[in-house]
């Protein structure tokens, strides 16, 4: 099976992790803070802060970030449910905007028109890996007082106008298994600001400097000392998943050629990471996504759906009542999305393989 993603471990990995449980300290240990030096250089950020999850990472940066209950927060309603919910997770309110139909990202010029005095931040997700278009929406941070908490959990390494995703704001990354490096589990935040960084450790950390003393209120959002060993092993390693990534996307992409089939876009001045190689499947193609997904699933390939019902259409956020009508561009991608494996471990024979049956479905 060529699967949709799969982490890559290698011997210093597995080194890395027997040198932690070997030595005894499995938590709050060096392996951690360095990880956290590291990432911040990779980042170009002054801080990082390691966490639990992708999910820890951005419920703590909203908490240091002052957000609370009743502010409201402008995100997308077009990427994994963790954006959303760890904005109710502070007893805010999500405010959805609709997306740019290439980038699949928030659409800077619809921003405007949902800030109301409740509104304390701007929450993009530079989804699959390619990043929000930023400069309009600092603009409109700087404008109206507003923080900047970017969700750069699937875009380690991606860039926008040279700068690196995750240093635009308070930014937040993901270490799950299939992201562009691992740590098994795991988080990242990174900021430029002090303040946010001194408040987001804290949190992370029971809401203590010192132990027993607990200046803010907190929760157990910490890293492992085998997670940041892992983390170390791979950072090293991003650069060239990434190229990988980026070549095997290209590669792709001038292999597919059947009418109703778009590849992905890079906008101009982007880095795209690929965490996903997203395509959209159009009335055009002489089949469904369900039969070409059928059909590429029979002969040992896993693509993916991602994502299939849009935040505001889930069950568990019936209580808000968000009209869909307002999302015409959401509700027209979700039904043409379809992402193809090509992570590092897929060969340029898969390659030819997916785009063989993709265009001669």
């Amino acid at each position: 099976m060529i699967s949709i993603g799969k982490p890559i471990i290698g011997d210093e990995e597995k080194k890395a992790v027997l040198e932690v449980l070997s030595s005894g300290i499995l938590t709050k240990g060096e392996k951690v803070k360095r990880f956290e030096e590291e990432f911040a250089k990779f980042c170009n950020t002054n801080y990082a802060i390691s966490t639990s999850s992708g999910t820890s990472a951005l419920h703590a940066s909203l908490l240091a970030c002052g957000i609370k209950s009743g502010d409201e927060i402008i995100t997308t309603p077009f990427t994994f449910i963790s954006t959303s919910n760890s904005i109710l997770f502070t007893g805010a309110k999500p405010v959805f905007v609709d997306i740019d139909e290439d980038t699949f990202n928030l659409d800077p010029d619809l921003i405007n028109e949902k800030i109301n005095k409740k509104t304390r931040a701007i929450l993009p997700v530079h989804l699959y890996g390619h990043p929000a278009d930023m400069n309009p929406i600092l603009d409109l941070a700087e404008d109206h007082n507003l923080e900047i908490i970017e969700d750069a959990c699937q875009a380690h390494g991606a860039e926008y106008c040279g700068k690196k995703a995750g240093s635009f704001g308070t930014g937040c990354f993901s270490f799950y298994p299939t992201k562009n490096m691992t740590t098994s589990e795991g988080g990242m935040i990174t900021t430029n600001n002090k303040k946010i960084a001194e408040k987001a450790k804290m949190i992370v950390n029971q809401g203590s400097k010192k132990r027993y003393y607990h200046k803010v209120v907190g929760t157990n959002y910490r890293m492992t000392e085998i997670c940041a060993a892992i983390g170390l092993a791979q950072l090293k390693k991003l650069n060239l998943f990434n190229k990988n990534r980026m070549e095997n996307a290209t590669y792709l992409t001038n292999k597919l050629k059947l009418k109703g089939i778009i590849a992905p876009k890079t906008k101009k001045n982007c880095k795209h990471a690929f965490h996903q190689y997203t395509i959209k499947i159009t009335e055009d193609y002489p089949k469904t996504r369900e039969e070409l997904i059928e059909v590429l699933n029979k002969q040992g390939i896993q693509p993916s759906v991602f994502y299939p019902l849009p935040a505001y259409k889930q069950e568990a956020y019936k209580y808000l009542k968000i009209d869909e009508l307002k999302f015409p561009v959401t509700e027209k991608v979700v039904k043409q999305v379809l992402s193809l494996p090509i992570h590092p471990l897929v060969s340029k024979d898969d390659l030819d393989m997916i785009a063989h049956i993709v265009n001669e479905i």
